[in-house]
């Protein structure tokens, strides 16, 4: 098993790990990040035999996934996890990830090995924390796909993100803005409608991953893409964390890279 923590000593401001590419539009950055993703699944697969990954949700993966259940990895032999998934919707729920993850990735994958979904109206939510979390210890993570919310957060790792916990997946309660980015993005008809509480991979977990994809388009992104990678590591910028990821690649469009460069 990996013991890298995902943690690296202190650097200097001006230098950091993620590689930023920048996309001329969201399909192409879509196909970029899948095709970054399925050269990183079949190195596993030649390595190991199998390939463990994890696979995000939100408007801002649609792209990304439509080019990866379409690429050319023998997902019989792929493992994935589940990121998040709000507490207390049903599985068939509109905005359910459960529901996001069964139509663009999994019933397009008839042969995929498995999926370990977070079933988030569990009755013991407790005791389904503990046997996703069980799942992915037992393992390492050959890559993450991933996105950054607009208040900066990592998978439901909302500000102020717990850095230090090293459980798996653990209860998060979420903020207004990433309560108000779920319902601009169409998913609930109101706020009152968004779950205030939701299941998260922790930001350590996700640190143990040998390879972080980031997809992260649109202008509504932009000052948090700009926080995350030019503004210093803090728990107020959960994802600016991934600038001590040894692997990070951030896939950018126009419009979320605007602000970079601009202090």
């Amino acid at each position: 098993m990996q013991t890298f923590s995902g943690l690296t000593p202190a650097r200097p401001k001006d230098i950091r790990l993620v590689q930023i590419i920048t996309h001329t539009s969201k399909d192409a950055l879509g196909q970029a990040a899948a095709h970054q993703g399925a050269e990183a699944i079949n190195a596993a697969i030649a390595a190991r035999g199998h390939a463990n990954i994890i696979v995000a949700t939100g408007a801002s993966q649609f792209e990304m996934l439509e080019h990866l259940v379409r690429a050319d990895v023998d997902f019989s032999k792929v493992t994935a996890f589940h990121l998040d998934e709000y507490v207390g919707i049903s599985r068939d729920h509109p905005a359910s990830f459960r529901r996001y993850l069964r139509e663009r990735f999994a019933q397009k994958l008839p042969h995929l090995g498995e999926i370990i979904y977070i079933d988030g109206d569990a009755a013991e939510l407790s005791a389904e924390v503990d046997r996703v979390s069980q799942r992915i210890a037992q393992i390492d993570i050959d890559v993450c796909f991933a996105g950054i919310g607009e208040n900066g957060h990592l998978a439901f790792n909302d500000p102020p993100a717990n850095f230090e916990t090293t459980v798996p997946y653990l209860v998060v309660e979420l903020d207004e803005a990433c309560r108000r980015q779920q319902m601009g993005e169409g998913w609930f008809a109101s706020l009152e409608d968004v779950p205030l509480r939701a299941v998260s991979m922790s930001v350590q977990q996700i640190l143990k991953s040998g390879t972080i994809i980031l997809s992260v388009p649109d202008s509504r992104k932009a000052e948090a893409v700009r926080a995350s990678c030019e503004g210093e590591i803090t728990p107020q910028v959960p994802a600016s964390i991934l600038q001590q990821h040894r692997n990070t690649t951030l896939h950018l469009d126009q419009a979320s890279a605007a602000l970079l460069g601009r202090g």
